[in-house]
């Protein structure tokens, strides 16, 4: 599909054969940004892994990225922080059970999610269950995905740039500086202790890593860039994890003989003396796996992906359809999710699809059917993160309890209405009762 937005040519791609062409085999030809103005708010697109040009500077932050956060080794190293998490998590489940009180799931998992980042950033948490701060920190990072995906007229008119009519850039700004502060304190606060000579708790978190590469003699990382990259880690990986664990608990309360299969699987492989589920354990729970597949299908996190921009100086052909230079490209991976001439009842969830696949259909990048991260170069650097926290929370939250809605909303059933930024989320908060079994 061609739109014509404003000074703006928009191609919309729907289907995995082309998708592949774009984010494969043109992948250098589209590996760079369509950047929303609110995203020029303090400069941000100019040091952000996320929107930056696929030049030298991006694949530094990228390599940083890599070598101090994302590496098996790395996250085989912090795993014992997203399982202390877990474990607070479970307690606060255990608390609502004994009282047969409903939680906020969406709350519940984005304050596990907040503290799992933070501590394997920061080792500190930066909220409790319940607590006005974690309300703080959803509502800001979700005024920025929102933002960010708010159609603006100065995307589509840059003439109007100066003016910022819909005040988005503002708002953005806003947003930027409350996170940009909070973390240029967290900065100076460490520094601080190094000049001290105070000793840590013995590791080394991300920020450590940063400060070290950020202080090195001749060093290429500014403040302002580990400022940024944290801010767009922080992002990214808390808004679509804990959406992606609401997602995923709504789908099964929906569904109760798949609630019912995938604790048979976790009580059938673990058994049913209680322990704490470990990321290894995962690779075992071949129903559980296929569960979050259907949930990307259904639910991805981002269902548009992230604008590309053609960088070619000629049009570009694309299976006999031309792609004008300087186009912005959107991947419609929620439409794909959803498209009957790939999938069987697509608006079914059916997570034994994926049990039935022959080709073994997975989400990183390799299967353009299911794409909710991306592919190619500018594929989700979070992508190994956010699948180990998806797994190892439903699998925690699944093992010890089963779910059912409150007796008010058993005969209205779950709103499934979504709201939209750049990311998905659910309208209305998932409220669900935990029963100890």
């Amino acid at each position: 599909m061609t739109l014509k937005l404003g000074n703006i040519t928009t191609i919309v791609i729907s289907s995995p054969q082309l998708a592949k062409e774009v984010l494969h085999k043109h992948d250098q030809t589209f590996c760079d940004r369509q950047t929303p103005d609110t995203l020029t708010a303090l400069d941000h697109h100019k040091v952000s892994v996320i929107w930056l040009p696929s030049r030298n500077k991006w694949r530094k932050l990228r390599r940083v990225c890599a070598d101090n956060l994302f590496s098996v080794k790395k996250l085989d190293s912090t795993q014992v922080l997203r399982q202390k998490k877990i474990q607070d998590l479970m307690n606060f489940v255990k608390e609502r059970s004994e009282k047969g009180e409903s939680l906020d799931m969406g709350n519940a998992a984005f304050v596990t999610v907040l503290n799992s980042i933070s501590n394997t950033f920061f080792s500190v948490d930066l909220a409790h269950y319940n607590s006005l701060k974690s309300q703080e920190f959803k509502d800001t990072i979700w005024g920025i995905m929102e933002e960010i995906g708010r159609p603006n007229v100065v995307d589509f008119f840059p003439i109007m740039r100066m003016l910022d009519p819909q005040g988005t850039r503002a708002r953005m700004k806003s947003y930027f500086e409350k996170l940009i502060n909070f973390f240029d304190g967290l900065v100076e606060e460490r520094i601080q202790r190094r000049a001290l000579e105070v000793e840590s708790n013995g590791r080394k978190d991300l920020l450590d890593s940063l400060i070290d590469l950020m202080l090195e003699d001749n060093s290429e990382l500014s403040r302002s860039q580990v400022l940024h990259l944290l801010m767009d880690l922080f992002n990214a990986g808390i808004d679509t994890t804990s959406s992606m664990i609401e997602w995923a608990m709504a789908e099964l309360v929906r569904n109760p003989k798949v609630l019912r299969k995938v604790r048979e699987e976790l009580h059938q492989v673990l058994g049913k003396e209680q322990q704490q589920i470990e990321e290894s354990h995962i690779s075992k729970l071949p129903f559980l796996r296929a569960v979050v597949k259907e949930t990307f299908r259904l639910h991805p996190p981002a269902p548009l992906l992230l604008p590309h921009k053609s960088t070619s100086q000629e049009d570009i052909e694309l299976c006999g359809f031309m792609v004008p230079k300087n186009a912005q490209v959107w991947v419609n991976v929620w439409g794909m999710g959803r498209d009957s001439s790939i999938w069987t009842n697509p608006n079914e969830f059916m997570p034994q699809r994926f049990l039935d696949n022959i080709n073994n259909i997975d989400f990183r990048g390799n299967d353009f059917e299911l794409i909710p991260f991306g592919a190619g170069r500018r594929i989700c650097p979070e992508l190994p993160l956010a699948s180990r926290s998806v797994h190892i929370v439903l699998a925690s939250l699944l093992y010890g309890y089963d779910w059912k809605l409150p007796s008010k909303l058993e005969g209205e059933g779950i709103d499934m209405s979504e709201k939209f930024g750049i990311t998905l989320h659910k309208a209305q908060p998932l409220q669900i009762i935990p029963i100890k079994t």
